[in-house]
């Protein structure tokens, strides 16, 4: 959908885009100057592919000190991205056929990245009226002999929805009952919370911590996206089995942004309560107004930079040039092409109807999207109407 905003905009057309998931801030000086630092100082060759070790000791220290858990350095691994490390994981872990959880609503890539690496996701539905959240009688329910993973994803993308520590400790007790199933604790929107605290599965439930994953990075707390740095710590084996597959993909990930990541974790991160500020805000405000729209609808989301919101009660609508809205697919392109907004359907994240709108944007850019999301609803139901009065005098 960005891609295609993108194509759109290169043509001339007004086009607000909700579609990304980065933060729009610009990575904090203090980082780039470390950047640029290792740069002047010549720190440009090769590194361990594990990481630097300034870095994995910056990553311990950050593991004790925000989430209390504890581990040696060479449990520690770096990689370009924390989407590297999950996938490292699952490479190095799966054997033909083994199956993943994976609790929908999910991030698109989980479910083929277990296909590539041999595996089979599983994917497990949570609606909407249980908060988006896995229970427990779900997970117990789904695990079988060849049930590998266990995949959590919290603060949630797309949904932002937040297990609490009382949330995991549930899921712990179906998990202490299948010892052959391991947990892999994608924690990348960690910082972006908003009404509860943060809690992570090796911290709620410590007696597991040698059968978890637990992955971040510094692409949503440090706005580094581009910069591809991505940590995880757990298992000793596992992380030298990860080492050894990313020592013949990509060797490891740029020197640069390694030291640069060494100031993003350890240095002063006063910019991040700035960032949950400004993200609550706008939370906010396009809470308010999606609301407001005709056949839309939105939970609250705890964490993250997203909402996702119910189109239900557009499908089956009409439009104006009479095309029929039959799914999310139909009115995110819908609000696309007819109104200049770039959302995310829900069928890309296994849930359907819904559209993932971003609100990592301006709150001048997030105000000109509700107002034509707004519009676009009422334009679908004054054409529901016009089609109803027209199949009625036909």
């Amino acid at each position: 959908m960005t891609a295609k905003a993108t194509a759109l905009r290169e043509q001339g057309v007004d086009i607000v885009t909700l579609s990304q998931g980065e933060p729009d801030f610009d990575t904090p000086e203090a980082v780039q100057k470390a950047g640029v630092a290792a740069i002047l100082e010549g720190k440009t060759r090769y590194t361990p592919v594990a990481g630097v070790k300034p870095l994995r000791e910056a990553i311990r220290e950050k593991l004790s000190r925000d989430n209390g858990l504890g581990y040696d350095i060479d449990q520690i691994t770096v990689g370009c991205g924390a989407k590297q490390v999950v996938f490292n994981a699952l490479f190095a872990s799966l054997d033909a056929g083994d199956e993943v959880i994976i609790p929908t609503p999910c991030w698109v890539s989980y479910p083929d990245m277990v296909r590539l690496a041999g595996g089979e996701p599983v994917l497990v539905p949570c609606p909407e009226e249980s908060g988006f959240k896995l229970k427990p009688e779900d997970l117990e329910a789904t695990i079988t002999p060849r049930t590998k993973w266990l995949m959590l994803n919290s603060p949630n993308n797309p949904t932002g929805t937040v297990y609490s520590k009382a949330d995991l400790a549930g899921l712990a007790e179906v998990l202490r009952r299948h010892p052959e199933v391991h947990v892999l604790s994608d924690d990348i929107y960690e910082k972006l919370v908003y009404d509860m605290p943060f809690a992570t599965m090796a911290e709620a439930a410590p007696d597991l911590i040698d059968r978890v994953l637990t992955v971040n990075g510094v692409s949503k707390s440090s706005a580094m996206t581009g910069w591809r740095l991505g940590y995880g710590a757990g298992p000793k084996d596992l992380i030298k089995a990860m080492n050894t597959i990313e020592g013949q993909t990509s060797s490891h990930t740029s020197s640069i942004s390694q030291y640069a990541a060494i100031e993003a974790i350890g240095g002063n991160q006063d910019y991040i309560a700035e960032f949950v500020s400004a993200f609550r805000k706008r939370r906010d405000l396009v809470l308010e107004q999606i609301n407001l729209a005709e056949g839309l609808s939105c939970r609250v989301p705890d964490g993250a930079f997203y909402v996702f919101v119910s189109c239900a009660g557009v499908i089956g609508k009409v439009t104006a040039t009479g095309k029929v809205i039959e799914s999310d697919m139909d009115f995110a392109m819908y609000l696309l092409e007819q109104f200049g907004v770039a959302v995310v359907p829900g069928s890309g994240f296994m849930a359907s109807p819904y559209i993932r709108i971003s609100y990592a944007a301006s709150e001048d850019e997030l105000k000109r999207a509700c107002g034509r999301i707004l519009a676009a609803c009422t334009a679908l139901s004054e054409s529901k109407k016009t089609h109803e009065q027209s199949e009625a005098a036909a």
